[in-house]
């Protein structure tokens, strides 16, 4: 949800939040945190599997479109869906800069919007909008695009609008 604060999801800084420093090109792998809107109490989104986000720093200059340049942090900084749009494992570090799904041999390309660069996935890895707080990662945003796990762009859009509602 807009605003959540993107927090580590493995490894010794689990439950930290992201920051500039902890990013390079390789996969920083992080969940969503954020009030539940029903409580108010913080919450990491971690119930739902296609929050688990693949965050990425690449020097300036090396990503071009299809990524949403002006969705990314100055250009450098790009979180996507974690999710192999075919069959909703995640995917993995692959070779000169790729990113590759295990389970079928799907292949993304992080530079280039995450478009399918090989094997069986229909759709690239959808964006995330991100900015800038202080220096944590913070979600600017719904995936520009729809995750794995919802079968049409109409579900997708019910979905953003449902919980769009009740944050108003």
């Amino acid at each position: 949800m807009k605003g959540d604060i993107l927090v580590h999801a493995e490894g010794p800084n689990s439950g930290q939040p992201v920051t500039v420093a902890d990013l390079s090109d390789k996969i920083t792998r992080a969940w969503p945190q954020g009030k539940d809107p029903k409580t108010g109490d913080m919450v990491t989104r971690n119930g739902d599997p296609t929050s688990i986000l693949a965050i990425y720093k690449f020097p300036k200059g090396q990503m071009e479109e299809p990524t949403k340049l002006d969705a990314t942090i100055d250009g450098e900084i790009v979180a996507y869906g974690d999710r192999c749009q075919h069959a909703g494992c995640n995917v993995e570090d692959g070779q000169n800069g790729i990113m590759n799904c295990p389970c079928h041999s799907g292949q993304y390309d992080p530079k280039r919007g995450c478009k399918v660069v090989g094997g069986p996935p229909p759709a690239p890895l959808p964006q995330l909008p991100i900015k800038l707080d202080g220096d944590k990662l913070v979600a600017d945003g719904f995936f520009m695009t729809r995750p794995y796990g919802y079968n049409s762009d109409e579900d997708w859009e019910t979905y953003t609008k449902k919980v769009e509602e009740l944050l108003s």
